[in-house]
């Protein structure tokens, strides 16, 4: 039987059936996160960027909480009710392979895998091609049995023999295969082993009794198809990754304090000149643009930060966005919907919450700041709050232009204050505050004659 090899047409199917015991951990494998996605969405990211006709996914641990974690319109999620193996997986899959077309098998578990890789094995022009390592410490891993540099077999660790275990190249369970040829192997397999499984690595041997040369090509980086197996393995790799990411933050010319002490967990975007110190945290996309300073230990999520613009230590900000030259922290927060407009001056022991805040204003201690708008240059006081929340729903308000607001002020909303009012400090304002005049809401001072301070009764 011959086909036609390779095919132009690319199939990918994903591995991602596995319990992992030694996680002791509930969740699906996959589903751990690395970088603060799941690992199963490392793979498919750079599955993707191979632009298949096809994506399956194949799952069983967990029942629906893979998919359901991951509900993405490409895949096609493929359940493998009973793990027999990794062929048995495979065979799975089978009935939504393409018949012209080439299938690149990942593993949902090895998230670091490079594009380059991938595109290397694709590129051998044989009917099967596996992806391989050599490890100085090969225990438990598929040995790779070459006869006259061509791979006629691989055997797994608990069925090979002394001498087959002294091999050091190893296979990573990465391969690509014509599935027209494919689909001849996986129905041939069976599970006479220590094991009991359907081993996908069988393939290569029927593909040797079929007359088929095996290509294979070797990875030089070991940490590009690790697997995660345990928790050590998922914050070895966490590493890794950190480091990788730091190294290219790096060579884009930013400045980090300690590249050892940095987390990105998501997309983080640059431009010239920006400074970061240690143990910063940047989640999902995040978007920094020339000669920002940000200090140490600052959370950044979802958020966009202005040129020129300089993070206090302890900064947190989550799904804001902020202009260009503004001040904040330290100790600050900038909760989801905050927008600040350029040179704005947000202080220790802020919080802003869905609050617009126009150009050059400042609110500089001790305060928080929900649903409102503030206009330009407005002044707001120490511990002032914008009472926002009857307990039922959410009011606004409204700060206009030159704006005071006297420090221990509440601002009950909805409420506006006009441009260029004053608000004592002290007061509850409770009825909108008229421009450019002075409004106050105090009690008379006054003093408690004979009053004692009480005392704590002995039992």
């Amino acid at each position: 039987m011959s086909f036609s090899s390779p095919s132009s047409k690319l199939n990918i199917v994903i591995l991602a059936a596995g319990k992992g015991t030694r996680m002791h951990s509930s969740k699906p494998k996959v589903l751990h996160a690395l970088a603060g996605r799941p690992i199963l969405q490392h793979v498919l990211e750079t599955a993707r960027k191979l632009n298949p006709s096809k994506i399956i996914v194949i799952y069983g641990f967990g029942g629906e909480a893979v998919p359901q974690a991951l509900p993405e319109s490409d895949i096609t999620w493929v359940k493998q009710a009973e793990q027999l193996g990794t062929g048995h997986a495979m065979q799975q899959a089978l009935p939504y392979l393409e018949t012209d077309a080439r299938t690149l098998i990942l593993l949902g578990d090895v998230p670091l895998l490079e594009l380059e890789s991938c595109e290397r094995l694709l590129a051998e022009k044989a009917s099967l091609a596996l992806l391989t390592v050599v490890k100085q410490n090969p225990t438990g891993y598929g040995r790779i049995v070459r006869q006259q540099q061509s791979v006629v077999a691989i055997v797994e660790h608990k069925d090979a023999t002394e001498t087959q275990r002294a091999i050091q190249e190893v296979n990573t369970g990465i391969m690509a295969a014509e599935n027209a040829w494919l689909a001849q192997w996986l129905g041939r397999l069976d599970n006479r082993n220590a094991q009991q499984e359907y081993y996908l690595t069988d393939i290569v041997a029927l593909a040797v009794a079929d007359g088929q040369a095996v290509a294979a090509t070797q990875s030089t980086d070991e940490w590009q198809v690790a697997g995660v197996n345990s928790k050590q393995d998922l914050a070895a790799l966490e590493r890794v990754y950190q480091h990788r990411y730091a190294a290219r933050l790096l060579a884009q010319g930013v400045t980090l304090a300690d590249p050892a002490r940095i987390d990105v967990r998501g997309l983080l975007k640059v431009g010239r000149d920006v400074e970061i110190d240690v143990g910063c945290v940047f989640e999902g996309e995040v978007v920094i643009a020339d000669n920002v300073r940000i200090g140490p230990y600052c959370v950044i999520r979802d958020a966009s930060i202005g040129a020129g613009t300089t993070l206090a230590a302890y900064t947190h900000i989550d799904a804001a966005s902020v202009a260009e030259d503004c001040r904040i922290g330290p100790y600050a927060r900038l909760r989801p919907g905050t927008v600040l407009a350029g040179h704005a001056h947000i202080g220790n022991f802020v919080e802003l919450k869905n609050a617009q805040v126009d150009t050059g204003s400042k609110i500089n201690h001790l305060s928080y700041v929900g649903d409102a708008t503030v206009g330009k240059e407005v002044n707001i006081g120490a511990g002032t709050i914008t009472c926002n929340y009857d307990g039922v729903n959410k009011s606004r308000t409204v700060i206009e232009d030159r704006a005071f607001i006297g420090s221990d002020t509440q601002l009950v909303a909805p409420v506006t204050v006009k441009a260029g009012a004053t608000i004592a400090a002290g007061s509850t304002i409770t009825q909108d505050a008229p421009a450019d005049r002075l409004t106050m809401s105090r009690v008379r001072q006054f003093t408690i004659e004979n009053w004692k301070r009480p005392e704590k009764v002995k039992k």
